[in-house]
């Protein structure tokens, strides 16, 4: 029985795996990375927390933030009600944007809005 070169083998031995080892890149690149870039992200902004700042805890819970140490941050959560939390509970800061986009209205209807219509709908005719 004849076999094959030793290089041969070798090379053959790659190719088999290259398939396997583009699954490993491309599920690292997909998946660990963006979610490694979240997580110092989410770091950032812990570290970077201040006294006023309006934040949402990770239990859902809105606050503001009224003092702030190394490992801990108390948030008043209403008002003379405040909790002690780990530093990393904090999920997000909640931004106050002071203009209001073009998709928000002012609460008040358009002179042609009536109780009951649907004004970007398909018309009926």
């Amino acid at each position: 029985m004849r076999r094959a070169p030793a290089g041969r083998s070798r090379g053959r031995f790659v190719v088999e795996f290259l398939p396997l080892i583009g699954i490993v890149l491309l599920f690292w690149l997909f998946i660990i990375r963006p979610q490694s870039r979240r997580q110092k992200e989410l770091r950032t902004m812990q570290s970077s927390l201040s006294v006023g700042d309006e934040v949402m805890l990770t239990s859902g819970i809105f606050g503001s933030v009224q003092e702030v140490a190394d490992d801990y941050v108390v948030v008043e959560i209403s008002e003379g009600v405040a909790i002690k939390v780990a530093q990393g509970a904090v999920g997000s800061k909640i931004r106050h944007d002071e203009e209001q986009g073009p998709d928000e209205t002012d609460g008040e209807p358009d002179e042609h809005d009536e109780p009951g219509t649907v004004t970007d709908g398909p018309e009926e005719r």
